[in-house]
């Protein structure tokens, strides 16, 4: 059996190996307001648990999806504003299936800010 690559992981701690895209986008689109978060790290690169993109449902029904490519110094955030449907995932599940998949357009597709953990992303 080969060694996974990408590991999902749910808000209730379920963990699924090596997604398929339509799995991570099923995955964002189950989020909810009791069920707000999903995590998608990367297992091939070191150092390990310092390569993930995690994907968090605001109260408003936006997204904060925040990656980390290393240490605190390689760590941002974006807001992705709630669309005109109540849970707009798609534009959240592309960024998270080319980060996931290798495509480099997902670097262009959000306003990356460097991460903090007391200042929102603008």
């Amino acid at each position: 059996m080969a060694t996974p690559v990408l590991r999902a992981i749910e808000w209730d701690g379920t963990s699924w190996d090596d997604p398929s895209e339509e799995q991570l986008h099923d995955l964002l689109a189950d989020m909810s307001l009791t069920w707000r978060f999903v995590i998608v790290k990367r297992l091939d690169l070191e150092p390990a648990d310092q390569h993930y993109m995690q994907v968090y449902l605001n109260d408003d029904l936006s997204y904060q999806v925040e990656y980390r490519e290393g240490g605190p110094d390689k760590h941002f955030q974006a807001s992705v504003p709630r669309g005109h449907e109540v849970f707009a995932v798609e534009p959240v599940a592309e960024v998270l299936q080319d980060w996931a998949y290798g495509r480099p357009r997902w670097r262009e597709a959000l306003p990356w800010v460097p991460w903090s953990p007391t200042e929102p992303p603008r």
